[in-house]
């Protein structure tokens, strides 16, 4: 048990699972007692069983900014302040061939939970803290939103623009003493992969994963895998004092993925010749 958080109250996004469900835990060690925001209610009611009075669930659609208000308001009523708004929710755009087969269908979709929903957190979350004594907004964007790529390039867009919003805002709102940064995760083992490849058959979907990790792990300098608790940690820093003078900063999440490219492995018997 840490103390990083304690008396304060956060809310998390998308918090019923994956880096959200890993921020959440994350943030009740740390003594924070948390508003969890999800559209999936079952599975959002279910995650908070063992935190007994420390969270509270909330279904919400983050496209829907009348639903983020609801869900920070209902921090605010429950806890009685906000001190850190963590805009956490995603999905992934739906994989096709190649960029001239995309059919743009789930543009709104994707840029509505991914980049509206990010705008309407920090919006609504910033009209308390401005009344306060400030605080800590968090974003939660992406490596595709830092590095050019191909495929879903809905998603990737969004992403950009998280990033793009997150120091806009960090300017604006930093007369209010509110401190506004991005996370940008690369490489961690979530479902949101998966769910870009829904569309494949059966068996196809498992190989693309599959060589999209193995294509991720060879592009990155550091070889061990990243973890939703590797995220949750430095949004701990973000949403404590430890940060208190770092605002409209982006960090990559990333074992190195967007600083460049791995050298190439040595032997051992290598690496004991060298002078």
């Amino acid at each position: 048990m840490t103390d990083e958080l304690a008396g304060r109250v956060a809310v998390v996004t998308g918090g019923a699972s994956g880096i959200g469900g890993a921020i959440v835990a994350r943030f009740v060690a740390a003594g924070a007692r948390v508003i969890v925001g999800d559209v999936d209610a079952e599975r959002g009611r279910a995650s908070i069983a063992g935190y007994g009075t420390a969270a509270v669930f909330e279904e919400t659609d983050v496209a829907d900014p009348e639903q983020v208000r609801r869900l920070v308001d209902r921090g605010v009523e429950t806890f009685g302040r906000l001190d850190v708004m963590c805009n956490n929710a995603g999905i992934s755009g739906v994989m096709h061939k190649d960029f001239l087969h995309d059919d743009l269908l789930d543009f709104h979709r994707v840029l509505g939970v991914n980049l509206l929903g990010v705008m309407a957190g920090t919006r609504f979350a910033a009209a308390h803290m401005a009344t306060a004594e400030g605080g800590s907004i968090i974003n939660v964007s992406s490596i595709g939103g830092i590095q050019a790529g191909g495929g879903v390039q809905s998603y990737r867009a969004s992403k950009a623009a998280v990033i793009h919003f997150t120091k806009s805002a960090a300017i604006e709102l930093a007369q209010y003493g509110i401190r506004v940064n991005c996370i940008a995760p690369g490489s961690i083992p979530t479902p949101l992969l998966a769910s870009s490849a829904d569309r494949m058959p059966s068996g196809v979907s498992e190989k693309f994963t599959r060589m999209v990790r193995e294509s991720m792990r060879d592009d990155r300098p550091l070889q061990r895998d990243g973890e939703p608790e590797d995220v949750a940690e430095a949004a701990v820093y973000f949403g404590s004092d430890l940060s208190r003078y770092v605002t409209g900063t982006v960090l990559p999440i990333d074992g190195g993925t967007v600083a460049g490219k791995p050298l190439r492995r040595r032997k051992p018997a290598e690496q004991g010749s060298a002078r």
